[in-house]
């Protein structure tokens, strides 16, 4: 026999206890092995009965189970869980990080915060041309087309429609959003991406370049792609339309000028927070508008006059993407507008620009004569009022998210009911 070691679960030993001793050593050995195994797994209350009086008399506490706690059992030995409750609450712990993946995939492919990790080298360059700023150049080209007076659209209750001059006019229109939008737009936020690395290195640190997911070389031939592919292309639907002059192409190259110096030292327009975000909400608004136009019609002073006018509008939209990056651009020195007014001062000089800008517009036709086009254009002024009531003049930087989904479709109504009305004005040739 080998002298005997045990573990005692209270502050004085019980005779129970006493006895585990003399017994021989084997079965001694064979009991505390059973014994420390139970007492690691949280189980001594599973193994001591209910008379006090055998191994002591302190009772352990039962572990909390809380959502996504780590259990090194199955579900059947969990101690003192409720089998019910556990599995309840795994699958709740399951759906809530499906939906959160799920979530940061689908912003990963829109390339807007909260997005999900991936080695995907493919889904990381859609990410970098940012798809969801694609839509207002989209929707500016359909702006022009309507501004242009000469789209042919397809009528099933007319029997003089052109069908063949519709499905023309319907291909012109898709090769010209392919242009502004993954082509131009990508190209445009591929190279702002690279020259603001060490800014997003703060405020987005998951974005494609600070965070390593792409390598310099890669970003590089993704910028020269998008430009040179975008600017064939901008050819390309000269040749289709006829033009003498390459309107489309000498608008292509303007833009993507303006987009390199919006972005690259030693201009850096977006540095200036007036100039930067009016170049900005002009590119959105203008470029797009003037594109459209001229595949289908002719542009002219009035328009371009008119256009660069409600860019303002543009301006304000601009200066809404500004408050997210308010401290990574305090930082690096950039002179944003919330930097350089102050977060309060800025929130009221966007809502201004919004309002007022659409106002005039709204003002500009009624004194034209187009009562109609006057009131859909004011009518779709209100909710935007609201929803900046609502939401930004709250809080801009928490609520800017939530005001843009709310108040822009208000926004891009208004151009297009713009645009609609000036393809139908003989006040503008």
């Amino acid at each position: 026999d080998v002298p005997c070691t045990y573990v005692c679960c209270s502050s004085r030993t019980e005779p129970s206890a006493a006895r585990l001793c003399s017994q021989p050593s084997r079965t001694i050995t064979r009991k505390m092995k059973l014994l420390s195994l139970a007492l690691s797994c949280g189980a001594a209350s599973a193994l001591a009965p209910r008379a006090p009086g055998r191994l002591g008399r302190t009772v352990l506490a039962q572990p909390k189970l809380t959502q996504g706690s780590f259990f090194p059992f199955e579900k059947s030995q969990m101690p003192f869980a409720d089998p019910m409750a556990v599995e309840k609450e795994s699958t709740v712990t399951l759906q809530a990080k499906k939906e959160a993946n799920d979530g940061g995939a689908a912003r990963q492919l829109l390339g807007v915060k909260g997005a999900s990790e991936t080695d995907n080298i493919w889904k990381i360059r859609l990410q970098l041309t940012k798809p969801v700023t694609w839509v207002p150049l989209i929707w500016g080209v359909v702006c022009g087309a309507a501004a242009s007076g000469n789209y042919h659209t397809w009528n099933p209750f007319d029997a003089t429609v052109d069908v063949s001059a519709c499905t023309e006019d319907a291909l012109k229109a898709f090769v010209c959003m392919i242009l502004s939008g993954p082509f131009l737009t990508g190209y445009t936020q591929t190279i702002n991406d690279w020259y603001d690395r060490e800014i997003d290195a703060i405020n987005e640190p998951y974005r494609p370049i600070p965070s390593g997911a792409i390598s310099e070389g890669e970003v590089i031939f993704q910028i020269w792609f998008l430009l040179l592919g975008g600017l064939g292309l901008a050819g390309a639907l000269d040749l289709w339309a006829g033009h003498e002059t390459p309107t489309v192409f000498l608008l292509s190259l303007f833009g993507s000028f303006i987009s390199y110096i919006y972005s690259a030292p030693p201009l850096k327009l977006k540095q200036n927070g007036w100039i930067g975000n009016y170049a900005l909400g002009s590119s959105y608004i203008s470029l797009p508008w003037w594109c459209g136009q001229a595949m289908f019609g002719e542009l002219n002073w009035q328009v371009c006059i008119l256009t660069l006018l409600y860019s303002w509008a543009g301006l304000g939209i601009a200066i809404v993407n500004d408050f997210k990056s308010v401290e990574g651009d305090r930082a690096m020195g950039l002179q944003s507008l919330p930097v350089a007014f102050g977060v309060d001062k800025a929130k009221w000089i966007c809502v201004a620009s919004i309002d007022a800008t659409q106002a005039a517009v709204a003002a500009y036709l009624a004194y034209n004569g187009q009562y109609g086009y006057a009131a859909a254009l004011t009518a779709l002024i209100l909710p935007q009022m609201y929803f900046q009531q609502k939401f930004f003049l709250k809080d801009p930087v928490e609520y800017d998210v939530q005001y843009q989904a709310s108040a822009q479709p208000f926004l891009v109504l208004g151009i297009l009911v713009t645009a609609l009305a000036v393809g139908h004005a003989d006040y503008l040739g």
